[in-house]
């Protein structure tokens, strides 16, 4: 009697462990659906969830800017936002000149877990419309962004070096509307071109093809090389992204054209992170990075372009972190990554 006593009470001891261990609830933030930070927040949740080692609460479609702050002040545990976003919140430019000096202060209290990117800016034009190089921009239409922000710098910015100086009002006129127009302008001929941030393959390329066959213009390669592009991609919330043709998911006869002189996609890319706040438990977050890193390979098959957003690359150059960027990786994720072989570069390690 006494043996089953003991065998009821362990049994029921692991029960309620396993039980506490899958109910700890963490708060998570990340962007509407169809892009590569909800794909990875909604993977975590799952996978960690399902390895009954932490259940994230998703709040989906925020802004990042108040994602970024929100973590920062531990109203949130985990975020999805573009490393931008940790400079200039280091800084206070931008979105947080309001926080001034504090900046700083709030940008210590972040740090990343997991890199990748958005995809890259690419110049994206319908066939019909003869444009087949940067060059050819001039005196055109070209929808560059939104009314303002980063995404606007950055497509006017990839534009300049990719044209060889290309200015936007005098060179050629940018044709600026809110995200949400973004799909009428695609297929409505309102802008000869497109420079927007596009996956390997892109939902954005498969809109324009309604209207026919596709270019996606590559950055010429002399300029990719440039000491002046290099240095471009090196600053804060700058990557490099280069896709071979054969990976961009399209294929041949599918109406849409590769333009490079080798067969390589290059353009600017858009680095990003999942962040933690610098105080959770280095356990817990541990556990949930080595979760995200045994999953990878199912995390890719999750999306078309899941193969080409460098999920499992810490490489310092691709993912943007380094240099400028202050950013550090939590040593909880840290130690997971190199548990599982990789290798942290040492400037994104906490010292």
């Amino acid at each position: 009697m006494n043996i089953i006593k003991t065998s009821f009470a362990a049994l029921a001891a692991l029960a309620l462990a396993s039980t506490a261990q899958a109910q700890v609830n963490l708060s998570a933030e990340t962007s509407s659906a169809g892009n590569s930070p909800h794909l990875m927040m909604t993977h975590l949740a799952d996978v960690t969830a399902r390895a009954g080692i932490a259940n994230l609460q998703v709040q989906e479609g925020q802004t990042a800017t108040n994602s970024m702050v929100n973590v920062a002040e531990g109203k949130s545990d985990i975020i999805t936002a573009p490393t931008i976003l940790h400079f200039l919140l280091e800084k206070g430019r931008g979105p947080f000149s309001a926080q001034g000096e504090n900046g700083a202060a709030l940008a210590a209290k972040v740090q990343a877990i997991a890199p990748y990117n958005a995809g890259a800016y690419g110049l994206i034009t319908p066939v019909a419309t003869g444009i087949t190089k940067y060059e050819d921009l001039k005196d055109k239409t070209v929808w560059n962004g939104p009314p303002r922000g980063a995404a606007l710098t950055m497509g006017r910015q990839t534009i300049l070096f990719g044209s060889g100086g290309f200015k936007d009002g005098e060179d050629y006129k940018g044709f600026q509307t809110n995200w949400g127009q973004l799909p009428s302008v695609l297929v409505d001929g309102s802008a000869e071109a497109v420079m927007v941030p596009i996956t390997q393959p892109s939902d954005r390329v498969v809109q324009m093809q309604s209207t026919g066959d596709v270019n996606i213009i590559s950055v010429p390669k002399a300029i990719w090389e440039s000491e002046g592009m290099q240095r471009f991609l090196s600053a804060p919330g700058n990557a490099p992204v280069e896709v071979k043709w054969e990976d961009m998911g399209y294929g041949e006869g599918s109406g849409v054209h590769l333009i490079s002189e080798d067969g390589i996609f290059r353009s600017p890319g858009v680095p990003f992170a999942t962040y933690v706040r610098a105080d959770l438990d280095f356990d817990t977050v541990k556990a949930i990075t080595a979760e995200y890193i045994a999953t990878i390979p199912e995390l890719k098959k999750r999306a078309p372009y899941g193969g080409t957003v460098n999920f499992d690359v810490l490489d310092a150059k691709a993912t943007g972190f380094c240099g400028g960027l202050s950013l550090k990786y939590h040593p909880g994720a840290v130690a997971a990554w190199e548990e599982a072989g990789y290798d942290v570069p040492d400037c994104a390690e906490v010292q």
